[in-house]
């Protein structure tokens, strides 16, 4: 039998998700299980059962698995990388410290940075210069290199990062010297700086350097581990795994350059998000992922994900730029929030009620879980206010406890703050969508849009519940919840292209540059970008360039057509660039000249899309009544529930209800109306765009 399915597994914080779709009859299976923080595959070996369970077949048949994880991520946040030791020019060891010289609170006399990920002694200047031109101006002192080799050996290092000034231009030390240090340290891995991020900018090319061997030797055991575990199962086909930046690459390209998939999970969401908005027309989206730890929201214009090469992790505060570590490869410019299904809620020394950002995880999890928990969560307070049905979760595979709920919620907010259970749930509730509103009206605004103008699509286990408020708050008049949206991540990436990304550093004006040179540049980095695809690969060619004004210190990336370079329209860049400044600064400044920082090839091979059927008549899709709380009467109203699985497209839905699936919970306020699309898609139309109005 041929090979039919496809399965995407995306491990979060909490939950670990899985989405099977069968080529063949385009049934979609989806499987969902409680994270093994400590273990990750051990999840993904639980999830595999359940689904075997359905289909023994879904590994021996299976043509692609695709793998989004936050194990990377948590690798830092841990400290539980390689020791790791790096190799820069002389005087230049303390620029991880020295970083960009500036406070990111200049008010806080106690400010605190992210902690390096290579210790000082670890940390070896050589004697070498190559200048910004790419010529040598002190030889590379091998001598220097052996010498770091040998405190490595003796220090017991496990990988080993190379950063050299200017390297970008002329890398020819860099490989000598990892060269000297493969010889004398076998089994090292080694990362150099003009391969994983040849690109101007030495604090944040050495930043992304080190953090890319800092997790190398985890990304390559796990990743080793979880490929022998599912040859085993009988899966003969490559694991690709998501990158941060929308593509998927194969488990050797990560392993080679694992700093690009830092950012996999939440890049998945995003990719099912956009493409649902093209299904449904929608060329404005705010993409809304709430899970169990965190939410992430993303603007989709066009259909196209806002980009970024400015992001952090490792935040000493949380969501303060400049207080974490760097990693300038191309992710997807989300807004993350500390608020989830078990962000964890509580008093605050001023006698203030507080959600999150702290989080229960899977591990106890929220109380209403019975997994030892005590402390009140968003899951509990949605639970009892009724949005959360006891026996419904996850199917009924994870029962809730209502009275753990409350006994957790009267005992740790509710008698404190002299109110109800009921009250307390539902402070906890509009405060974490508040929380959240907040922020994303900021990231609404620096990216000059308008909420009124964005439908928000919901998602993960969390969003459905919180979708239809949050936009309230927002001001955005339409919701749309896709279908799965509980395992949307896992889903999302069956929806991303395979896809890799190569950069070159150019530093040349506009006006001094030929197309020819532009075009054999272009073509040579699109050969690097191809042959990290999987060799069947028949990739398409996207071409970008970062251009900024002469004498500027940030770039605007902008989108090359080929033909521009075919017919000699150079006029085109600059055009294009007025275009994108224009629209990010208010105005134009033509006078000064525009110079070529870096060029990018990206090499993309995209794969069909899946979809998920929808029932062509409907049934009685109600599936029973349940009392939710109104916090305008302070009381409870029945309402219907219905079941999402029954719900034909066509059908109209007026608020109050819940509608229910396996995965998640979708709840609409009075006067709200839902109409299921021909995508299967919930749009919901609010009554009350504006909480004023409300």
């Amino acid at each position: 039998m041929k090979d039919k399915y496809r399965i995407g597994v995306d491990i979060g914080g909490t939950f670990t998700d899985f989405t099977v779709v069968d080529d063949e009859t385009g049934e979609v299976l989806v499987e969902k299980c409680l994270t093994t923080p400590d273990e990750p595959e051990q999840a993904v070996q639980a999830g595999l059962r359940m689904l075997a369970s359905q289909r023994n077949d879904v590994l021996t048949h299976a043509g692609s698995f695709i793998h989004a994880t936050t194990l990377l991520t948590n690798v830092v946040l841990e400290r539980k990388g390689a020791r790791t030791g790096l190799i820069t020019t002389a005087g230049f060891r303390d620029i991880l410290e020295f970083a960009r010289e500036l406070r990111y609170d200049i008010y806080d006399p106690f400010i605190a940075f992210s902690r390096p990920l290579v210790e000082r002694p670890l940390r070896v200047g050589v004697r070498e210069r190559t200048l910004v031109n790419g010529s040598v101006y002190t030889a590379l002192d091998e001598q220097d290199v052996r010498g770091a080799a040998q405190l490595f050996r003796e220090s017991e290092v496990e990988s080993v990062a190379i950063c050299f000034l200017h390297s970008y231009k002329n890398d020819a030390h860099e490989r000598r010297a990892r060269d000297i240090v493969q010889e004398l340290l076998p089994g090292v891995q080694v990362s150099i700086s003009s391969e994983v991020l040849p690109e101007p900018k030495e604090y944040e090319r050495i930043s992304t350097t080190v953090l890319d061997a800092y997790v190398k030797p985890t990304a390559a055991v796990y990743l080793d581990k979880l490929g022998a575990q599912l040859r085993k199962e009988g899966y003969t086909h490559n694991l690709f795994v998501m990158m941060s930046n929308g593509g998927s690459a194969t488990a050797e390209t990560t392993k080679q350059f694992p700093v690009q998939a830092i950012e996999s999970g939440p890049a998945a969401g995003v990719e099912a998000a956009s493409h649902y908005g093209k299904l449904i027309g929608a060329s404005s989206l705010l993409s809304f992922d709430m899970g169990g730890t965190t939410a992430k929201l993303c603007i989709v214009l066009d259909g196209k994900a806002q980009r970024t090469r400015s992001f952090e992790v490792d935040r000493v505060q949380r969501f303060k730029p400049g207080s974490g570590i760097p990693i300038a490869v191309p992710v997807y410019d989300l807004l993350e929030i500390g608020a989830g299904g078990g962000s964890i809620a509580r008093v605050n020394e001023l006698g203030l009620l507080a959600v999150g950002p702290d989080s229960a995880g899977s591990k106890p999890g929220p109380a209403c879980y019975g997994l030892g928990g005590k402390q009140p969560t968003v899951t509990d307070a949605d639970l009892i206010l009724g949005y959360l049905g006891e026996k419904s979760f996850l199917g009924g595979s994870i029962p809730l406890s209502l009275p753990a709920a409350r006994s957790a919620m009267d005992d740790s907010v509710a008698r404190r703050l002299g109110m109800s259970a009921e009250q307390a749930a539902w402070g906890i509730h509009n405060l974490v969508n508040e929380t959240m509103a907040s922020a994303a009206r900021v990231h609404i605004a620096e990216k000059g849009q308008s909420a009124k103008d964005l439908a928000l699509v919901g998602f993960g286990g969390a969003g459905p519940v919180h979708a239809v408020g949050l936009a309230r708050k927002l001001g955005c008049p339409r919701v749309v919840i896709p279908p799965l949206p509980g395992v949307m991540s896992a889903f999302g990436l069956l929806t991303a292209p395979v896809a890799f990304e190569r950069s070159r550093a150019v530093r040349r004006l506009l006006e001094q540059l030929t197309l020819d040179e532009l075009a054999t540049l272009y073509g040579e980095l699109g050969r690097e970008a191809a042959q990290l695809l999987p060799p069947d690969a028949k990739p398409t060619m996207q071409y970008s360039a970062d251009i900024w004004r002469r004498g500027q210190d940030y770039a605007l990336e902008i989108e090359v057509d080929p033909d521009w370079l075919r017919q000699g329209l150079k006029e085109k860049l600059a055009q294009r660039f007025d275009e994108q400044y224009a629209l990010h600064y208010g105005r134009v400044d033509d006078e000064t000249a525009l110079e070529i920082v870096t060029v990018r090839a990206k090499a993309t091979r995209t794969t069909s899309k899946p979809s998920v059927s929808v029932p062509a008549t409907g049934g009685d899709a109600v599936k029973g009544r349940r009392a939710i709380y109104v916090p305008a009467r302070e009381t409870y109203q029945e309402v219907p529930v219905y079941d999402r699985s029954l719900l034909a497209a066509g059908t109209q839905i007026d608020g109050p209800a819940i509608v229910e699936e396996r995965e998640s919970t979708t709840v609409l306020d009075h006067g709200d109306q839902l109409t299921v699309d021909p995508y299967g898609c919930l749009v919901i139309n609010l009554a009350y765009p504006n909480s004023a109005e409300h």
